[in-house]
């Protein structure tokens, strides 16, 4: 809605009569002609569209690697997955962080669980919703890798007339991050909750997502290759390279040695990614990762890129993929 606000001053600028307003809730500026007709007209514009403050709210959760802080800064609302060691259950937002858990994970005898935020923690958010007016946009990892969609869905039926739209984002990691700072930026720009549903839509059918993994242990552990085939990896030190297609993690090539696996990733964003700044490029893995000096420099030879936005590797993908797992993603044009 933004845009239909510049849109009119820039018609009507010629008149030299403008009042500037400033909207705190929505952090919006607008100009608005103080000539009395067509101040009413653009003031009822905006009382429709932001009557008494109300919001577009965005909300993610930890999958897609931004920190607690992070996403209080982008104003981003914020779901914790759980982490599962044992007989004890951590939030991932506050009660444990990456590093915690890749401590907690090397002392194990076993591999952890994950679990999906129960409704319950979003019905507080919701009930709040309702009291202020507010509608609101929930991005949350592939349906097929966890059950975040399907908690927030749930917790939506005891609040029938409330707008908020639940995405499957269909994809998984540091792409959804993006996916929520645009859809941010599209609710402060005062695009209509359909347009910015919309716009994430699009963008998602441009996505990309690949990952090197560097042990097959926790891909056997889940579940998701057999001994046969991790025996024969752990011999020929394969290291597959892994993709996100229809909302499902999928084997995209393997390679022989790390090194191979993350030179023929970088020549797929080199490929497939034209501007790294407009396909919205990040990566994300620990930050105690020593393949991290080495991505920055070819990222930054490759790509004239001075800061590559790297996001934390979150525990619930570290329980499937392993610590020292890495993800590219970015959008196609």
């Amino acid at each position: 809605m933004l845009g239909k606000y510049f849109n009119l001053t820039k018609l009507l600028y010629n008149y030299k009569k403008l009042l500037w307003l400033h909207f705190l809730n929505n952090e919006i500026v607008v100009y608005i002609l103080s000539d009395n007709y067509l101040y009413e007209i653009f003031l009822k514009i905006i009382c429709e569209n932001n009557a008494g403050g109300k919001m577009i709210r965005i909300f993610g959760d930890t999958t897609c690697g931004l920190t607690l802080d992070q996403a209080k800064e982008l104003g981003i609302e914020y779901i914790p997955q759980l982490v599962i060691f044992g007989e004890e259950t951590y939030r991932d937002d506050t009660e444990i962080d990456s590093e915690t858990f890749v401590r907690k994970l090397k002392e194990s005898a076993n591999l952890p669980k994950t679990a999906a935020p129960p409704p319950s923690l979003y019905t507080p958010i919701y009930q709040d919703m309702v009291e202020k007016g507010d509608s609101g946009i929930v991005i949350c990892p592939s349906a097929q890798l966890s059950g975040t969609v399907r908690s927030a869905l749930t917790a939506l039926e005891d609040f029938p007339g409330l707008d908020v739209r639940v995405i499957d984002s269909k994809l998984i990691g540091s792409i959804q991050a993006e996916l929520l700072r645009m859809a941010k930026q599209w609710a402060d720009e005062g695009k209509s909750i359909d347009e910015i549903e919309s716009l994430v839509n699009e963008k998602m059918s441009r996505a990309k997502v690949y990952a090197v993994v560097d042990t097959l242990e926790y891909l056997y552990k889940g579940g998701r290759i057999g001994g046969a085939s991790k025996l024969l990896g752990d011999i020929l030190q394969i290291k597959p390279i892994l993709t996100v297609i229809n909302g499902r993690v999928e084997s995209f090539e393997k390679q022989r040695t790390k090194k191979k696996a993350l030179a023929r990733m970088i020549e797929l964003v080199e490929t497939e990614c034209k501007d790294y700044k407009k396909g919205c490029f990040s990566f994300s893995t620990t930050a105690d990762n020593p393949d991290i000096p080495f991505l920055e420099s070819e990222f930054k030879s490759k790509f004239g890129a001075e800061n590559i936005p790297s996001l934390n590797l979150p525990p619930a993908i570290m329980v499937h993929a392993g610590p020292s797992t890495i993800i590219v993603s970015f959008f196609t044009e």
